[in-house]
């Protein structure tokens, strides 16, 4: 049986399917989540962002995800996503988060090099059992932003593979998320993943560093199922589940508007949740693993 994060995505990479991951911003999103993972019986990583983190409160989200392990029997594991520094990284650890992403990709190779050694060395030291992800080539878009312009990605944005293999080697990093055409949020224009260099950087990346495609709201289903297939076996979905949330909300705002118990009108969110995450689910091949 698995007990780390790095257990199961071992196992997903070695099975060709991607452990899921959402990011919540509350606790009806996390519920509505976790009612897809019950009924999958999936593993799932739930994110959160700088933002949702200090909105939620770093133990708050520790103490949930605690509490839906022991009522769901499922592997849940709580990573601090997209977090821009090492004294950030460090906190949400403290409080005991099961795992980070370090994201300086918008930095100096070098710079983003070193301070992600530093972050993997500091969680390891801890326990090391915690995983921690780097960033080589960076998102062009804002996460959970819905473009109405096409987008255009730039070259020099893209991920080398010859790179890919020096920054693996120099931070240590658990997981590595490279941009291979992927865009955080969802653009007007249809992203275009580049499997030749999904391939390349998974020849060039060691095989027990998992591979995690970001920004994964936006991808085509059958461009996503060829990303699993050529290596990424962990993807992040956080813009779908925040549209499901919004659009439900205010459907059920707008149909009762004399309620004012939120559980009532929050009952429909949580089932639209459900469903947008449950697609997913479908989508990665993670059902039925546990």
């Amino acid at each position: 049986m698995n007990e780390t994060l790095n257990d199961w995505l071992r196992q997903a990479a070695e099975e060709r399917w991607a452990v899921p991951h959402f990011n919540i911003s509350n606790f009806v999103q996390l519920k509505g989540v976790l009612a897809a993972c019950m009924e999958a019986h999936t593993p799932v990583m739930i994110g959160t962002s700088e933002g949702e983190a200090d909105f939620i409160g770093f133990r708050m989200a520790r103490h949930w995800i605690d509490a839906a392990e022991e009522e769901t029997g499922l592997a849940v594991f709580l990573n601090a996503d997209h977090f821009h520094s090492f004294e950030k990284v460090a906190a949400a650890l403290d409080a005991g988060y099961d795992s980070a992403l370090i994201d300086l990709s918008k930095k100096r190779v070098e710079d983003n090099s070193a301070e992600t050694r530093r972050v993997v060395d500091h969680a390891h030291a801890k326990d090391r059992a915690i995983s921690i992800e780097g960033e080589l080539g960076y998102l062009v878009t804002e996460s959970s932003k819905i473009y109405k312009e096409a987008v255009e990605i730039p070259p020099e944005s893209l991920t080398d593979p010859d790179a890919a293999r020096a920054f693996v080697e120099t931070t240590g990093v658990d997981r590595f998320a490279p941009a291979v055409g992927n865009l955080h949020g969802i653009a007007a224009n249809m992203p275009q993943l580049d499997f030749e260099r999904i391939a390349a950087i998974r020849a060039a990346v060691p095989a027990n560093v998992a591979l995690v495609l970001h920004g994964g709201s936006g991808i085509p289903d059958d461009q996503m199922r060829r990303a699993i297939e050529l290596g990424f076996n962990n993807i992040h979905v956080s813009t779908e589940i925040r549209v499901a949330y919004t659009d439900a909300l205010r459907a059920a705002l707008a149909a009762m508007p004399d309620e004012t118990t939120p559980y009532k009108f929050y009952k429909p969110v949580v089932e639209a949740v459900r469903i947008k995450a449950m697609e997913k689910l479908q989508l990665f091949g993670s059902i039925n693993r546990i």
